[in-house]
């Protein structure tokens, strides 16, 4: 079964990426062994993608339901960032954090393997299931991007070269972010209308949904009107970063925890 291959699976993206890694680090103004780093870094992803795919046929469901799986998208969705950010705007450091993060998550996923269950609670038996899953976990990836260029940024400041270009690049990923993010909101209103009748509980989950939104918004907002500003401005998307991982996953071990209908691991 190709939940059991995950190990053969893993091996083979995380040397096509490695090698790709090294390659990047030696490839300084170089076209063609960014060329082949970037051949390694989307053989790798191909491979991945062939996994999920794979995972989802034999499942019968969206391999969406735990945080292991969710990691399994993390890591193919921060290539594609990666991917879309370099050929934009040619950020090199971007294309090889996004690989080394990936990596992480698969490295995880390697160290603690999960038991694959095909069966899925009645709650997430909805057409809805897909779609708001999806969006969320590409919103997350982008803006989890977009705080390790605030990261950079501070680092920057720091130094003394800070550039106007590295917080330009935060805002485009926090439009994007944010959108998909407003999309997975309204998914979920309307799956939650039609799982439990009715759009907006208060559910723990849904609260840090919701300030997690709010907390984007802002940086946006002070963006607009202190554009001036950046070492606030990055210290604000940075702790918006901080609320989203809370909302990710650490809402779970919160006591009020224990009564939310978005608790789907057990």
């Amino acid at each position: 079964m190709t939940w059991i291959d995950f190990p053969l699976y893993s091996g083979i993206v995380f040397a096509f990426w490695v090698i790709g890694l090294i390659v990047l680090l030696i490839s300084y103004k170089k076209k063609p062994l960014i060329k082949a780093a970037n051949i390694l870094f989307t053989l790798g992803w191909i491979v991945l993608i062939v996994f999920v795919v794979k995972l989802w046929i034999e499942l019968d469901r969206p391999p969406m339901r735990t945080l292991g799986e969710t990691r399994l998208w993390y890591s193919t969705f921060l290539p594609l960032i990666g991917f879309i950010t370099f050929f934009r705007w040619k950020y090199k450091w971007f294309l090889g954090y996004s690989f080394i993060m990936a990596i992480v998550f698969l490295a995880i996923n390697y160290l603690n393997p999960e038991t694959y269950s095909k069966t899925l609670m009645p709650a997430l038996q909805s057409v809805w299931f897909v779609p708001h899953v999806l969006v969320y976990l590409f919103s997350y990836a982008v803006l989890a991007a977009s705080s390790i260029v605030a990261i950079k940024g501070w680092y920057d400041n720091y130094q003394g070269n800070f550039k106007i270009e590295t917080l330009k690049l935060a805002d485009n990923l926090v439009y994007i972010g944010f959108s998909f993010l407003t999309l997975g909101l309204l998914f979920g209103a309307l799956w939650a209308k039609e799982a439990w009748g009715h759009y907006w509980t208060w559910d723990p989950k849904e609260v840090w949904a919701f300030l997690t939104w709010m907390g984007y918004l802002i940086y946006i907002h002070y963006r607009h009107f202190h554009p001036n500003k950046s070492k606030q401005a990055l210290t604000i998307l940075a702790l918006a970063f901080v609320v989203l991982l809370v909302c990710w996953f650490g809402v779970n071990y919160l006591p009020v925890a224990n009564n939310s209908v978005h608790t789907y691991t057990d």
